[in-house]
Formats: C-alpha cells, structure tokens, sequence
C-alpha cells in the first residue's frame, strides 16, 4: 500500500513510519519541517493548515496515518488541524475512491468501571490528572466529529491509559470502547506495539467507521 504519515516526526509517528516501511509499504512521511529523513521511506512538508495542500501530498494513497501533535500551549488545535486532514481526504475521493484515514487517538473517552460499579469514561472517573484534561476533551471532540461524518472511510484508535517508549513486544489485546487493563492492573502500550496494530488494521481492516483499543 501507500501510506501518508502525518505527524511523522513524533512519537507514535516515527514508530509507525518504522514498521509500514518493514512491511514493504510505500510510506510518505510528512512533518511540518524539511529537517526530516525516514530510512525506506519518502518525505513531505506540510503543518496541516490547508486542506487543500493535504489532498495534493494524500491523493493516490490507499491510508493516511493522523499522528499530529498539537501545541502544548495549544492542545484544541488537534481537533481542527484533524478536521483539515479529514475535509483533504474526503477532497481526494472520499468514503468511495479516496485513501482511509487512521486517527491516532486519546484514552480518555474509553469507559472504566468505578468502585461504586459505574461505567464512565475515563475523562469522568477522576483518576486523571487536571493538567491532562484539555488534550482530552480534544480527543473527545474530535471523536465525536469522526462520528458523525459519513464523507470519509475512518477509524479512531485508542492507545492504552499509558502510551510509552518500550519495547517491541508484539503481543497485546484489542478491544473496542473499553479501557484494556491488564494483570498487574495497568493499562499500558508501547508506541512500538501500538505501531503494528495500525499496520494490522490498515493491512486487514476490523474496525471501519470505528474506534478501538489496543493494550497489554
């Protein structure tokens, strides 16, 4: 396939661009500074402002990875520098002809069950700190603006509670709208791990017009 990586230069980014071109994908690694290489991989330029320059670097793919960062100062610039790589992807075929759109997501909408045996997200069990609250509540949102569109072919993905630098293991779950936590009671993934389930998913799609999780 050919795969345009947004984000290419961030964590998640740099992981996924890693393990597409390790299965012999054609991969279009795009960062907002030409100071950039990927080994076995094609770069681009772009910050995401205008949707028109993403249907030009995207046109003639088969996926685009959204692995954007916002600013730090800045965190609800993800939901509209997300909206701009939705409107280029839909620009370029949309839903019928155009490339998939895989969202590198937030934890904070998956549910959780509280002591008490309610089930809510994890943004409304109080467990997270209130620094870390604005990102999510722009995960959230643009979550909810994946939702409802009907123009492109997407899919949300959740990483684990806690989204590290780790090793490749190459085992983990899946699961859909619920929090993965696992025996020793975190909820935890590598962003190496994380890497192949987005190559599993855009190689062998499960989840189309879908969010899911990944976790140990």
């Amino acid at each position: 396939m050919k795969v345009v990586v947004y984000g290419a230069k961030g964590k998640s980014g740099v992981e996924i661009v890693k393990e597409l071109v390790s299965r012999g994908h054609q991969v279009v690694a795009v960062t907002r500074h030409a100071d950039y290489s990927a080994p076995g991989a094609t770069t681009a330029v772009d910050d995401a402002s205008h949707p028109d320059k993403i249907t030009a670097i995207v046109r003639g793919a088969d996926a685009v990875v959204s692995a954007l960062a916002p600013p730090v100062n800045d965190t609800d610039q993800i939901v509209g520098m997300t909206d701009r790589v939705v409107e280029g992807v839909s620009l370029a075929g949309g839903k019928n002809s155009g490339p998939r759109l895989l969202v590198v997501g937030g934890a904070g909408s998956l549910y959780v069950t509280t002591q008490d045996g309610k089930r809510v997200t994890l943004r409304d069990s109080g467990y997270l700190p209130a620094e870390w609250l604005p990102i999510v509540d722009s995960h959230i949102k643009l979550l909810d603006n994946l939702k409802k569109n009907q123009t492109i072919d997407w899919t949300y993905f959740s990483p684990a509670a806690f989204f590290e630098v780790g090793p490749r293991k190459g085992t983990f779950r899946l699961g859909k709208d619920d929090l993965i936590v696992g025996e020793n009671g975190k909820s935890e993934i590598s962003y190496a791990d994380y890497a192949i389930a987005v190559a599993d998913e855009l190689e062998k799609p499960q989840f189309r017009g879908q969010r899911f999780t990944a976790a140990y």
